[in-house]
């Protein structure tokens, strides 16, 4: 027995000798980094500290997606371009994006030949491809890509494709025009000096990138070099200018298939679809009555749309009837009376 004991007890005091296990494990820089790139890149501190904007509900009643092209050598958009190449913290849109999809903290979308776009996982692009397909110069260590500054494209992304949606929001009777994607594009020149070619990137799901734009600035003034904002608001508040280029529509066309590549039906179809949304605004903040018949925009019975107007009409009527007998007996008592009105 003593024998046994003896040869049990090393055994018990190095059991004995093992600190407990602290809760607060310790986590290594690489579990963190893929943790961050299965939540997009985006970690709990970052989705409180930058919140985003409220997603486009799904029940609205009125919604059109619309695809822009974004020329930055137009004025309102020159600020997504400077600086080509960074300036301390100050980066163009481009860098900034390519960085953080480099890094692994954004997710980038393939860009198909017919245009459209798929911001689901079966689409996603693998960065070393882009730089693969585009000739762009990289170097691998340890399984992480490093682009020098010098190395990235940027002067040659002179344009941008951007999808957004004009929606009407009935819950809180408001008109909104959200971007929900956009692609950068290279315009890059053949070893025979001919037009440059362009060359779609790749797509970037807007709702996946904004937390990080608000953390970037961009001139909006060439008078005011103090005048800035962040790259959220920019696009938030729609400062951008382009012309449009395709819509969805039931034949899945774009403006140039639907005016059979003639400029000047191309023009007239941009126009006519602009002074569509312009209209559809001013439908909404003008006239009452045409603000009160909106709904009946988004009903394709109509039957259902007469109904529709029939019902507010008779209760239209009975607010009025009330306030005629509110009158009607305040006179008749002498003193004031006060209506309150049922809620429908």
């Amino acid at each position: 027995m003593l024998l046994a004991f003896l040869t049990l007890q090393p055994s018990v005091f190095t059991l004995s000798a093992q600190p407990k296990k602290s809760r607060l494990q310790k986590v290594e820089p690489q579990q963190i980094q893929q943790q961050n790139k299965e939540q997009g890149g985006m970690t709990d501190r970052m989705r409180i500290m930058y919140p985003t904007a409220l997603d486009m509900p799904e029940d609205v009643v009125w919604r059109r997606d619309i695809y822009r092209e974004i020329d930055l050598n137009v004025e309102e958009n020159s600020g997504l371009y400077y600086p080509v190449e960074p300036m301390g913290k100050q980066l163009n849109l481009f860098t900034y994006v390519f960085k953080l999809a480099l890094g692994g903290y954004i997710p980038v979308y393939e860009y198909r030949l017919d245009g459209t776009e798929v911001l689901d996982a079966s689409a996603k692009v693998d960065m070393k491809t882009v730089l693969d397909n585009y000739h762009i110069f990289y170097e691998e260590k340890d399984g992480k890509l490093k682009v020098d500054n010098s190395d990235i494209p940027s002067s040659e992304v002179k344009a941008y494709y951007l999808k957004e949606s004009a929606y009407y929001d009935q819950a809180n009777s408001s008109f909104h025009v959200k971007v929900l994607a956009f692609c950068p594009v290279m315009l890059r020149e053949d070893d025979f000096g001919g037009e440059a070619s362009k060359y779609p990137l790749f797509w970037v799901k807007y709702s996946e990138v904004e937390p990080f734009l608000s953390r970037q600035t961009v001139m909006t003034s060439d008078v005011n070099n103090a005048a800035t904002m962040s790259l959220d608001d920019y696009f938030t508040l729609n400062r951008y200018k382009g012309k449009i280029y395709k819509t969805n529509n039931m034949l899945g066309k774009t403006l140039a298939q639907v005016a059979g590549n003639d400029s000047t039906k191309l023009t007239a179809e941009q126009k006519r679809i602009e002074a569509e949304l312009e209209k559809f605004r001013n439908n909404i903040f003008g006239d009452k009555e045409k603000r009160d018949s909106l709904d009946s925009l988004a009903v394709a019975d109509p039957k259902q749309a007469k109904k529709l107007q029939k019902e507010r009409n008779q209760k239209t009527e009975k607010v009025k009837s009330a306030k005629s007998s509110s009158k009607s007996s305040s006179h008749s008592s002498g003193g004031p009376v006060s209506v309150r009105r049922q809620r429908h």
